[in-house]
Parts: C-alpha cells; structure tokens; sequence
C-alpha cells in the first residue's frame, strides 16, 4: 500500500475550507417569513437536508433551531436528506364573524409560507409544510401529499421540537400517567421549564424577560393530541398520544396533521386575547346554525357530587319526576334556559366506571317519566339538557349513538352533556377484528369520536358539551354545535375532597386551559361550608359570581341547589343577569396563577360585565374603564368582597352596593385573599345620559 504524503498545515487549512464549502453548497436555501407587521419571524433551514425552523420577535430568537420530522412504521425516519421543492406565498387579511364566542368579528391577519421537501434518494418521498405567521404567534403543519411512495401513513412518532430560547418558568398539567384518574384533571404544576416532565398543551410559558408563550395545537381531526416532552434543557419534542396498537397516528394520504402553535406576547393577556387557534381551524361547515343557543342552566347534579342523592335508582335517587319539575318551576321561574337532568337512564348500577357497558341511553327509570318531563318543560318555555355517561366505552356509545340522538331531537332537547368517566389508558372500543381496546383520552381513535358524536348531533340540530373530553383546539369554528367542554379540574372536587381545589385554581387556569377554549367548569357556588370532613369551597361568594365573567362558556351551569339561591337572593341577581354570549372581550389586567380581570360586553344589549379574581394574596387592582362608551353613562351593580372577607375564616361576607360610571373613570378593586369582584354596567338610555 502507497505511502501518503505528510498533511501540512497550509493543506490542512485548504481541505478544511473546501469541507465547509462542500457543506454550504449541500446546505438547502433559507426561507423566511415575516409576520405582517414584522413582529415575528421565521426562519426555516435545510441543514444537510435536515428541516429545522426558528422563530424571532423583534429580531430575538424565541424559539431556537428546532427539528420537524416523523417516525415511520418500524423506525423508518421522514426527517433527513431532503431537498427543497415548490415554494408558494399568500397573504391574509379578513374578518369573519362567530355565530356566539367571546367576541362577535374575528380577524384574521397573516403571512403564509408554503414548500415542499422532498428526498433526494429512494422512493422520492414528498412533505409539504406550511407556516402562518400572525403578529402574536405562529402556526404551522405538515401535510401528506397523495403519492405512490407513501399512502398508508402510520406515525410511531413526531419529531416536531420547540427549544424555547430564554430561561422560562412553566405552568403545566401532567400528561400519560397511568394510575391517574384523568389527567387533564391534575392540577396545574408552576416549575421552572428545565423540571417538566411530559405535559398536556396548552403550556403557558413566562420567560425571564418577561415575555408570555403558549404552546398548543388547533384543528385536532382524526389525529393523536400532542402532548410535550422536554427532552434536554429547555428542549420540548412532540409526544402524541399512543393507540392501543402501538402506534400513534394511522391516516391515508393525502392528509394534514393539526396545526402546531406558538402563541408570544408581553402580557398574559395578551396570549388569552389571541384569536391564533381559532384562526387556524375551517370555516363552519355546518351552514345556518341558528338552532344552536348558548344559554345559562340549573341541574340535577350538585346533589349527587355532595351524596345526598344518587344517579343510580333507588330511595335517594335523584332524576325522579318531581325534582325534574321542581328544578324546570325554579328555572323558568327566574329566567334560565336549561335543566341538566343526570342519572335519568339505566344503567348506574355496580360498577359504571370505566366500564359503560350496561348504560341505555334510551330506557328511563321507572320513577322518571321522560316523555313527561320534556312536555312540562317546554310547556314552561324551558329546555331540557340531555346527559350521556358512557363510562368510557366509546364502543357501546356509538352503537346506541343513533337511537339516542334520535330520541332526543324528538323530544325537543338540543343540547347534550356527553361524558368519559375512565381511568386513563381506560377508554374501551372493540377494533374492526372485534378485539376490544383500550385508549387514552387523547388518542386518535377518541379524537374521531368525539368528532363523529359532534356531527351526529348537529344533523339533528343537537349542540354538545363534552366531559372528560379531548382537549379543545378550536374545532367550534368548524362545529358550532360544539358549544364548550371540561378538561380541567372542575368544580365536584370541591364535593370529594381529594383534595379540594386550592384558593389560586382559578386563578391557574385562565391563562393556562382557558387558552384552549370554552369551559364549562360549573361555578356558583353559594354554600361554601364544608358538606363533609375535608370537603369545601375555597373561595368568597363574590369570587363565585366573578367566575362567570371570568372562565368563558356559553352554556354555565348555576351549579348549586335552588335552596342556596332561594336563601341568597341579591348575589342570586347577578347570576340570573350575566349573558353567556358575547360582543367584545377585553383583558385589563392579569398575571398567570395570581389574578385576572376580565370585561365583556353583551351581544344583545349595550351592558359590560367585569370579573376579577385573585389567588390566595388580597390585592388591590386599578381599573380604567376605558372599554366603556364615552357617549353613555352607566349604572355599576357591584358585588364586592365584604371588608372582613377571607377564603378561610369569612367567606360569605359580601357587599353589593350602586353607583354611576362612564369611561373616564377609574375604579379600584378591593379583592380578598381567596376573593373577586363582579360588576354588570348596566347602559343608561342617551337621552338620559344627555340629560346628566
């Protein structure tokens, strides 16, 4: 063998140069795109045909070199040797109009970048990419073009990364523990970034700067959720949520994953004044959807949670015929659309939970006479609001779903409580061979069926609010019968008392599960004392009223028995008068985990409504009422804290007191510790407004 010749420092140096050179001239163009008003930017790279994206605010970098790719089935990697192909641009400036929501005219403004990559080798397989940018956020998805090399898509995994660059604390919800009831039900964990684990999205993020991050998903359709895993420092990847075969995501091409999605502003109210994951869903589908009524309801509930009733037959069952009407008496009595009626179908007996197989969702109990009920309400003018528990066994639900709905659409009910009461990894379905599976909340078979119930519904003119669901990514645009959905600790564990929910829980979750969307958490409460050992609510009674503004959903339930607002009548007002369906949404103020405020005008009137809330610390808040109408002057009802009110020791000390306001003034909450504040500005007539 030949002897080679010594390398010199100068041949050293040339072969160096002419490697990097080599690299540059392998190395795929850089894109970039600009968000409208060039507040955000992204950079998207090919690094030896490896596809990675960045994002600048200002020209910082927020989000560092993060990866994009998948796993294949049987580890074949869709991340690497790619080649830039077709590059296409299109902006986007309109306004589309909500059929209900927070506010009524969404705009939607933004940059789109669109490619595709391609492998240099091999079958030559093809992804495309597409990147939305808006001023407060960004998101983007991968599509899978129709093409011989590739047609049954199965995803062992998604590489998507996020390396958010700035130390950041985190507020999170733990996701994929097994021996956890259902873990969107966790409380919200504060760590500082570098100590998550795996979390559920949203995840609201405050970085040392002092700049907001939410990372989420929109357009959740016949796809696995994406859940986050930190995989080194501040590094997050994709973890979706497995299917009981082992896989993630099973699809035929052509398809498109869910958007991911960054939400960046300096304030949190500005992630939760973000339109960006409703943006990126479709249009509704569903055409004129004026059957669907966001409204406010009582129920046949609270009881069973505190056990004084039960939803299974017997001495203390509680969906008999006489509470039935008792309950539709008192709502059409004070102005409520809907009666929530649970336990009215058999089934309840033994062990429901996560089991399901024995519900009818057609057969009442003997001493609830359904035809009944549903003639005496709509008699009254109001409307009855059906309940479906399935247990968890998505299988027995969707083979009874039709009759069901059927059922219900004759009945006259138009809004359906569904629930998924399991363990996680506890949903049931039984495969195409007849094998019976077990899913998590999250998976792709769960996602499609809660979407199938949604369109079913809807071709009976039924609207849904789902328990124990899928987590929301703005699929209400899509389905406007998707009125709103749990997927957070709500308000019956303050019933159990394992453990009871903190005097800051509400507080966590505005800037954290409210991101998502709608959320019907179940709030005023007025017998705040505990109803057994352990068992309380940990808040002030104006707090319970301030809930309403604060924590969105257009159907809220008045969560408590009619003998606490029988017994409560002035604090009582404020809940019969406080819409669900809203014009203009504004944040004033808010800090994630320590408070919030929050005014929102009436759809059908010239009202504003403000709720304030705080954690476990007292504050003073200052509110310039700006959002008003200069034109006008108001009348504030205000339903205060009492001087001496405390979560702990005075609960229910509450001051409601009047006074004139008009925008030009500025108000100064007095919130206790545990405590809020509501207030309805109540529009005075302009010829009497002149006249002041």
């Amino acid at each position: 063998m030949p002897m080679l010749p010594p390398i010199t420092g100068r041949a050293l140096a040339a072969a160096m140069l002419l490697g990097l050179l080599a690299g540059l001239a392998d190395a795929a163009p850089v894109l970039s795109l600009d968000s409208p008003s060039a507040v955000l930017k992204v950079e998207v790279l090919l690094d030896g045909g490896r596809p990675s994206y960045r994002v600048l605010r200002f020209g910082e970098v927020v989000i560092g070199d993060s990866r994009l790719g998948f796993v294949l089935k049987d580890g074949d990697k869709l991340d690497r040797d790619f080649e830039l192909g077709n590059v296409s641009r299109h902006a986007n400036d309109a306004t589309w109009e909500q059929p209900w929501g927070e506010r009524r005219y969404v705009r939607d403004r933004f940059q789109e970048l669109r490619f595709r990559l391609t492998e240099r080798g091999g079958a030559r397989r093809a992804l495309e990419l597409v990147f939305r940018a808006y001023d407060d956020g960004i998101g983007f998805r991968y599509e899978f073009p129709e093409q011989p090399g590739l047609r049954d898509v199965v995803i062992e995994d998604e590489l998507t990364e996020f390396d958010v660059a700035e130390p950041a604390t985190a507020w999170w919800v733990p996701a994929g523990q097994p021996d956890a009831p259902n873990d969107l039900e966790i409380l919200v964990h504060k760590t500082a970034l570098t100590e998550l684990a795996t979390t559920h999205t949203p995840l609201t993020l405050r970085t040392a700067s002092g700049l907001h991050l939410a990372l989420h998903e929109a357009a959740l359709v016949d796809y696995a959720a994406m859940r986050l895993a930190r995989v080194d420092g501040q590094r997050l990847r994709a973890a979706l949520a497995p299917a009981a075969e082992g896989w993630k995501v099973r699809r035929a091409a052509p398809f498109a994953t869910p958007w991911r999605t960054i939400e960046i502003a300096d304030t949190a109210g500005g992630l939760y004044r973000s339109d960006l994951t409703l943006n990126l869903n479709e249009p509704n589908r569903l055409g004129d959807v004026s059957w669907v009524h966001p409204g406010k309801f009582l129920g046949i509930w609270w009881e069973m949670h505190l056990g004084r009733w039960t939803w299974s037959a017997g001495p203390a069952h509680g969906a008999t015929t006489a509470n039935a009407k008792r309950y539709i008496d008192f709502a059409a009595a004070n102005g409520f659309r809907g009666v929530l009626i649970e336990g009215w179908n058999r089934g309840w007996e033994g062990e429901w939970f996560g089991r399901g197989d024995r519900f009818s969702f057609t057969e009442p109990y003997p001493d609830f006479d359904l035809e009944a009920i549903a003639a005496y309400a709509r008699a009254k003018g109001v409307h009855l609001i059906g309940h479906h528990e399935t247990g968890g066994n998505i299988g027995h639900y969707e083979a009874e779903l039709g009759p069901a709905l059927d059922l219900y659409a004759r009945l006259g009910i138009d809004a359906v409580k569904t629930g998924y009461v399991a363990d996680a990894n506890g949903i049931r379905r039984v495969d195409a061979a007849g094998i019976e599976r077990r899913e998590w909340h999250d998976s792709q078979a769960v996602a499609r069926h809660e979407l199938l119930v949604v369109t079913e519904a809807a071709r009976r003119h039924i609207a849904i609010d789902t328990h124990e669901p899928i987590k929301d990514t703005g699929l209400r645009r899509t389905y406007p019968n998707w009125l709103t959905r749990e997927g957070a600790r709500g308000m019956e564990y303050n019933a159990w008392g394992r453990p009871v929910n903190p005097p800051g829980h509400e507080a966590d979750l505005v800037f954290t599960r409210m991101l998502a969307g709608p959320f019907d958490f179940t709030p005023g409460i007025f017998a705040l004392d505990p109803t057994q050992p352990g068992c309380r609510v940990n808040s002030t009674i104006a707090k319970q009223l301030a809930l309403y503004v604060v924590l969105y959903s257009p159907l809220q339930m008045a969560a408590d028995r009619i003998e606490s607002y029988e017994a409560n009548p002035r604090p009582f007002q404020f809940i019969k008068d406080v819409p669900t369906d809203w014009s203009e949404t504004e944040v004033v103020n808010g800090e994630v985990g320590e408070y919030a405020t929050i005014v929102r005008k009436d759809r059908h009137s010239e009202d504003w409504y403000l709720g304030s809330i705080t954690n476990e610390q007292g504050r003073l808040l200052t509110v310039p009422l700006g959002f008003l109408d200069p034109k006008r002057r108001y009348r504030a009802q205000i339903y205060r804290d009492g001087d001496a009110a405390h979560w702990r020791t005075a609960p229910y000390a509450i001051t409601i007191e009047e006074r004139s306001a008009k925008s030009s003034d500025t108000l100064t909450l007095r919130l206790a510790a545990g405590g809020g504040e509501a207030i309805r500005f109540v529009a005075l007539p302009l010829a009497a407004a002149r006249s002041r």
